[in-house]
């Protein structure tokens, strides 16, 4: 914690504060990963119905116009986006390479060569011929959809080191929920609130990136908001509470999804209405986290930068008590001179680290099973109805877990959990993948199909799956980012949480691609892309096990003093 005394009696003073003022404030910063789970999880619940109404029209040769505007206009939209990501990610690589220019500069020049070459004949290619050929490109354009509010998240995590700085967490989070209420009625009405001269479709695709930038800030702010109002006993338990919120909100729009869905048995419903009132119902947690962020105060570290003394010293106050509040804060003045370093003074390896930690994570496929969750089900045979109650049992089995996981990281520390959590995905998505491979037949409508038993098995792999991440890579990744990052160099933090939503769009955006691509399942069954994910879950463990050093009950003055 950036104003926690290594010395003993500072520490415990600290400690016996006001533990429930600080826990009211982790609460209230909490709510941003509840709307991070809420915002991202309501499409697994909408990912059939936005097919249907948007994207499977293509495919009838009677809407031959249609498909044309819409392929079209994906190739403008998907382009757009990797140039985006692109300027965001060459920002972050300039920044780091402060203090090497040329490098950085070669290594964007580089970049934007190649991403061009590959996009030229992507945006030149012509209209799919066959039908099979059209029924990948609409599988594409579905994953672009689903996992279209990740490209907001690249950006908003990409700049939330910036507004952290600029305007402060407090107010960092103020946009976040912003963006989380419009986003929320946009990509409900989104023929209704066009105003982007696109299709309808990718009006809903717009309004879902706003989203994914209040995501992308969340993800950052309300841990580092956390991280620098915790005391260091008990900073991975309250930090790890934010992965709490996260799957929380998973776990309600879950609920949610599967009320709606059931509030009407038609299923032309769902797919013309019912899907609508999934994402309006983010308006709700939206707004309370609005209201309530207009009451909580900015964090000590902030005001002191920014020369606001007298404040910081109000907040430490209420913090750690009046004896110890003045002590605090001089250890907070102590180390401000260190604030503006540049990124690689610590060298390369802590950033190294921080990127991978964001990649594997997603790289194991997690997000695939929380947005896929019902797409997955319906390949082992299940109802819609069926596949959204099935869904609340991942969601339910993720959030006991994530549990379990906050009352022993820092207990048994981070690494241990890591690595054993890496090997149990493996073997899951390993065991997963075989599952669909041995036990997938054909029917007589050409479909696959999956006895009971065998579905059964592949239920139960995907449990125990979710269940290795939550106790694992899913809270601890995010208590190591907020704390491997020495408080001089904090800002790059940033560039592992942009890492992670960019890995977070490969793995949502390809997952139809190989999941629904003809061929590959013709010939796996719907089995090659857990494959995929187990042999990252063994190079996950392999990685942490030689790279990451351990932080349990270290200081974040501990960890800059262990990377000098």
């Amino acid at each position: 914690m950036a104003f926690i005394n290594t010395t003993q009696n500072t520490s415990s003073a600290f400690q016996d504060g006001h533990p429930v003022y600080i826990m009211m404030l982790t609460l209230v910063a909490t709510l941003g990963g509840l709307l991070f789970g809420y915002d991202t999880a309501v499409v697994n619940g909408a990912e059939k119905s936005l097919g249907v109404f948007y994207i499977a029209k293509m495919l009838d040769p009677a809407n031959h116009d249609y498909a044309v505007q819409l392929i079209g206009q994906y190739k403008l939209l998907a382009s757009v986006t990797f140039y985006v990501c692109f300027a965001v990610v060459a920002t972050l690589v300039m920044k780091l390479f402060a203090r090497h220019r040329v490098q950085g500069a070669v290594l964007t020049i580089v970049g934007l060569v190649a991403m061009t070459a590959y996009l030229l004949p992507f945006i030149r290619e012509a209209m799919p011929a066959d039908a099979v050929a059209l029924k990948n490109m609409a599988d594409a354009i579905k994953g672009f959809v689903i996992s279209s509010a990740l490209i907001g998240c690249i950006i908003g995590g990409a700049i939330a080191g910036f507004i952290s700085k600029s305007i402060g967490r407090k107010k960092g989070l103020i946009i976040s929920a912003l963006a989380f209420t419009v986003s929320a009625v946009g990509a409900a009405f989104p023929e209704k609130f066009n105003v982007f001269g696109v299709l309808p479709v990718y009006s809903f695709v717009i309004y879902r990136i706003i989203g994914g930038f209040g995501v992308g800030l969340a993800s950052m702010l309300s841990p580092m908001y956390i991280a620098e109002i915790a005391p260091a006993k008990i900073r991975g338990k309250l930090v790890s509470w934010n992965q709490f919120a996260i799957i929380f909100g998973m776990l309600i729009i879950y609920f949610v999804n599967y009320a709606i869905a059931r509030s009407n048995p038609s299923p032309e419903w769902l797919d013309q209405t019912g899907w609508r009132w999934m994402f309006l119902s983010g308006v709700i947690p939206a707004a309370i986290f609005l209201v309530l962020l207009f009451f909580v105060p900015e964090t000590p570290r902030f005001l002191m930068i920014n020369n606001q003394e007298d404040k910081a010293l109000k907040v430490l106050t209420k913090i750690a008590g009046p004896k110890q509040a003045a002590a605090v804060l001089a250890e907070i003045k102590a180390t401000l001179h260190e604030t503006s370093a540049p990124w690689l003074s610590f060298g390369f390896l802590v950033v190294f680290i921080g990127i991978m930690l964001s990649v594997f994570q997603q790289f194991v496929g997690i997000n695939v099973v929380l947005y896929y969750a019902g797409n997955i089900f319906r390949n082992m045979g299940s109802s819609t109805d069926s596949s959204l109650m099935l869904t609340i049992i991942v969601g339910a089995i993720n959030l006991l877990f994530t549990v379990l996981a906050i009352y022993t990281v820092d207990h048994y520390g981070r690494k241990p959990l890591m690595i054993i959590g890496a090997i149990g995905m493996a073997v899951s998505m390993f065991a997963l993948g075989m599952t669909f491979y041995l036990s997938s037949g054909v029917d007589a409508a050409g479909g696959f199909v999956m006895s009971k038993n065998a579905a059964l098995m592949a239920l139960i792999f995907m449990l125990t799956y979710v269940a290795a991440f939550a106790m694992s890579w899913g809270p601890v990744t995010w208590v190591l980012l907020s704390e491997i990052f020495p408080n001089s160099i904090r800002g790059a933090m940033s560039i592992a949480v942009a890492a992670q939503w960019v890995a977070n769009l490969i793995i949502s955006w390809t997952f139809p691609i190989m999941n629904d691509n003809v061929r590959l399942t013709a010939q796996f069954h719907h089995g090659f892309a857990y494959w995929i994910y187990g042999l990252m879950g063994l190079l996950a463990a392999v990685f942490v096990w030689r790279l990451v050093p351990e932080t349990k009950g270290r200081s974040l003055e501990d960890m800059q003093k262990l990377w000098k």
